[in-house]
């Protein structure tokens, strides 16, 4: 029997796409690299009709990410400007998931291999990676035995008409996307690390880790900072209206409108109001009465999805979108990456609204819409991607819960409205004449709310008028002129932000929000009262000395025309290499006047940032100089030694302190502490020894938990206690500063392992435990709080597997201000610590691992 392996872009979507397609009768197991299922069952392949054995499982996203090879990774080894031409390659995206080799041990002997990942760019560019994987393995290589399932929801009807129409993965689109990663990665990398070193060697308070640029992040900024020039630049301008009341005989004081609105000459207004005061009353002179419409929404496309979320119901573009992707991968909705806004010729609407009419908050809405039958949807636009954002089952909100429900309710209420009739209403003017000058008042009354009333933040209310007729006459209740001033326009919301990004071409319907979110991390604007974008100093100093450099880094022009290009190698248009070289030697060209031209921009952050030397508190001495150097707290935290001129970087996100005036028998440097708190990690470092690694199997960003020196008390030899129980490259070492309440923490993960509460004292001495390899520990007890027998206060033994030690040890996890020791080591790489030659926990074997492992559980 032949064998078809089938890979879907998540485990949920391959546990759901599996489910449906063997109506549940399958059987599930996990996955070699412990994060994928497999999900098995036997039936008929359509492309063939043969009886086959399925196989079904899951990538997580990318395979590959594209990254520089080597030395091109490190910031002080390169010059930025060989960026543009370093060579690169492709790395795992996520290494500890061992995704290719999973993959080509489920694609061993595989006859077919059938791809459901997303139907986008990215998915098919992820198709050829897990072809790549697999193509070694299979029974007859790739050659006509790869198919494409094409689908937009995950329902029973379109996985299995997928599984019917299997196509071929797109090898145009899947290149349009590499040639968008190495662009990204190339200009976006060389203009980063160069104004990043330029600008933090040089300021103390730009509070960002990273001066980052990007081909559509920069522009995005740039519509930002646009909107922030002109309410700066704008200038208030004094105009005059008149207020004017008349008094109907009803009862009823009537305001009305003047045709002019307003007048910026204050001597011409007191002409006109003059002229209006000289008449004895109000003449109708017309009443004008006409049925009016409010239409109902083109089909919701992922722009407009994530507009409204913003602007109605507070979240966040980025945000917005992992709960869209989460209700997708549950079932709840269809596909949520589209720019489509007009339903396929063959959409079942009606199939559509019927699962919602059992719905507590709209069924009575939609049982009166079939019953009455249903509008013919507004013409949209069919982009040639997926259809419209729509529900695809029912839900409550118990089910789905904050915000999951919140963004279903507006995509269910959404779909609705859109063949629903439109809102009708009665529209009443009434037009007069004040001696020369004309004036208007205007009423409405709802004739069908349509649909507005399932989009109930759309409805209208009855603005009534009393009844006027023509060349009947009105008092004049009151006649003034009032004085205002034109007010500026307001920052951008993130509504308005995605309206102008789609204009200009910005981004796509996949990638506006992480880019509105990338401005946002890297503090670049500041979202306020009403998701309102104000940029901040640095967001503003970067626009404007782009603009004093090359205004084309921060327009949109240049991005569009390179979203053309990729545009064009989608469809086959275009060569690949050609649009690649073309951009690349632009941005080349463009990036070289950058940097010879940097004092232009250096000009602005003068008069808007602090030096390094006026930056900062006094904190620990220099090694060099023998003074203080200064502790810069603001991001990244630094320490910068003014008189010999040098900056050392720290761990960041975390707290750092002097340590006991101690110093590094190296350098002379006086050691810092860095810790996250109580119950989080804490470990002191050599300043220089942090950013120039003094042994060679020492790498730049280890601190002393880390270090090989042989003799110093605060090292690993003198520290390191045995391997940690949970990675598998880390080292258990015995925290010094923890006293009283001890414990000893992994230099690598966040396992942190608290024991020997009210020890005097703990050391690690050089005997090995013959049992399980852990160095030997000797605690002195304080006296009355001994756990020992006969009062005795000093013991030594393993913590692992002394009888006395193992009831006083208690594992726990670190609590980190961001994810778990991500802020000391990212930038490194793998670390490859070349098989323990460290002299601490070298001989614990892995079977022992595993008991000690256990033993916490």
């Amino acid at each position: 029997m032949k064998t078809v392996l089938m890979v879907a872009e998540k485990p949920s979507l391959a546990q759901s796409i599996a489910k449906l397609l063997s109506n549940g009768q399958m059987n599930s197991r996990k996955g070699s690299n412990g994060a994928c299922s497999v999900h098995e069952y036997r039936g008929v392949f359509p492309p063939t009709g043969e009886n086959v054995f399925f196989k079904m499982t899951s990538v997580c996203g990318h395979v590959y990410g594209l990254d520089f090879v080597g030395k091109y990774n490190s910031w002080d080894k390169v010059d930025p400007s060989e960026l543009f031409t370093g060579p690169t390659h492709k790395k795992e995206a996520t290494e500890k998931l061992r995704m290719p080799t999973f993959l080509s041990k489920e694609g061993r002997g595989v006859d077919f291999l059938v791809l459901w990942l997303d139907c986008d760019k990215e998915g098919e560019n992820i198709c050829f990676e897990v072809m790549e994987c697999v193509e070694q393995s299979m029974n007859r290589g790739i050659g006509q035995t790869v198919y494409r399932a094409k689908f937009s929801a995950i329902t029973d009807k379109d996985i299995k008409g997928a599984m019917n129409r299997l196509g071929e993965p797109n090898k145009n689109e899947a290149l349009s996307v590499d040639a968008r990663q190495e662009l990204d990665l190339r200009i976006g990398c060389a203009f980063t690390r160069y104004q990043t070193k330029f600008f933090q060697g040089k300021y103390g308070d730009l509070d960002s880790t990273l001066i980052s640029y990007g081909p559509c992040q920069t522009p995005t900024l740039g519509l930002c900072v646009d909107r922030h020039d002109k309410i700066q630049s704008f200038k208030p301008e004094a105009y005059w209206v008149i207020n004017l009341q008349i008094a109907h005989p009803g009862g009823r004081s009537i305001y009305l409108d003047w045709d002019r609105v307003r007048i910026f000459d204050k001597e011409v207004a007191q002409m006109f109001l003059n002229m209006i005061k000289s008449a004895d009353s109000a003449r109708v002179t017309k009443v004008v009465q006409e049925e009016k419409f409010k239409g109902r929404p083109q089909a919701l496309n992922t722009i407009e999805m994530l507009r409204s979320a913003s602007s109605g119901l507070g979240i966040s573009p980025q945000h917005t979108m992992q709960v869209a992707e989460r209700l997708y991968t549950q079932g709840y909705i269809s596909y949520p990456r589209t720019e489509t806004t007009q339903y396929p010729e063959n959409f079942d609407l009606v199939g559509t609204l019927r699962q919602q009419q059992s719905s507590h908050d709209w069924g009575t809405i939609v049982r009166e819409l079939l019953s009455t039958g249903i509008q013919k949807p507004r013409k949209g636009t069919d982009a040639g991607d997926h259809p419209p954002i729509t529900p695809m089952r029912s839900a409550t909100e118990s089910e789905l819960g904050s915000d999951n429900w919140r963004l279903y309710d507006f995509i269910t209420r959404y779909f609705i409205a859109t063949i629903m009739p439109d809102c009708k209403y009665l529209q009443t003017k009434v037009f007069f004449e004040i001696g020369p000058e004309k004036f208007s008042c205007t009423g409405h009354v709802i004739v069908d709310p349509g649909f507005t009333s399932v989009m109930t933040w759309k409805a209208m209310d009855d603005e009534t008028l009393p009844e006027f007729k023509k060349d009947q006459t009105f008092s004049l209740e009151e006649a003034k002129l009032a004085e205002r001033q034109t007010s500026p326009p307001d920052y951008l919301t993130e509504s308005e932000l995605i309206t102008l990004m789609e204009k200009h071409g910005i981004g796509t319907d996949a990638s506006i929000s992480v880019h509105i979110n990338n401005i946002c991390e890297r503090n670049y604007v500041n979202v306020i009262a009403g998701r309102k974008l104000k940029p901040t100093p640095l967001g503003i100093v970067l626009v404007h000395g782009y603009q004093k450099i090359d205004q084309e880094l921060v327009l949109s022009t240049m991005r569009s025309a390179v979203e053309k290009q990729l545009n064009l190698i989608a469809h086959g248009k275009a060569d690949f290499q050609d649009v690649l070289h073309h951009a690349l030697n632009i941005f080349r060209l463009k990036f070289k006047y950058f940097v010879e031209n940097i004092n232009g921009m250096d000009e602005l952050f003068e008069v808007t940032f602090s030096s390094l030397a006026a930056s900062g508190k006094p904190l620990s001495r220099c090694g060099k100089c023998r003074r203080f150097m200064k502790f810069i707290q603001a991001k990244p935290s630094r320490l910068h030694c003014s008189n010999c001129d040098d900056t050392f970087t720290l761990p960041q996100n975390g707290n750092i302190k002097l340590y006991k005036e101690l110093k590094c028998p190296l350098d002379d440097y006086e050691l810092v502490l860095w810790t996250t708190g109580v119950k989080g990690k804490c470990y002191p470092l050599c300043p220089y020894c942090y950013n120039n690694p003094p042994f060679k199997d020492m790498k730049k960003g280890f601190g002393c938990n880390e270090c090989t020196h042989p003799t110093c008390q605060h090292g690993l030899s003198q520290t390191g206690v045995s391997e940690c129980v949970e990675c598998e490259n880390g080292i258990l070492v015995l925290d010094q500063t923890s006293a009283p309440k001890w414990r000893m923490a992994c230099n690598m993960c966040n396992v942190v392992i608290n024991f020997f509460d009210n020890a005097h004292k703990v050391s690690v001495s050089e005997d090995i435990c013959e049992d399980c390899g852990s160095h030997i520990v000797n605690v002195d007890f304080s006296k009355g709080k001994t756990p020992l027998e006969g009062d005795e206060t000093e013991h030594s033994g393993c913590v692992f597997c002394d009888p006395v030690f193992k009831p006083l040890v208690e594992k726990h996890h670190a609590r980190m201000k961001r994810r778990g020791g991500a802020s000391r080591t990212a930038g490194r790489g793998g670390r490859g610590r070349g098989g323990r030659s460290r002299g601490r926990g070298r001989g614990k074997p892995k079977d022992k691992m595993s008991q000690l492992a256990a033993y916490f559980v």
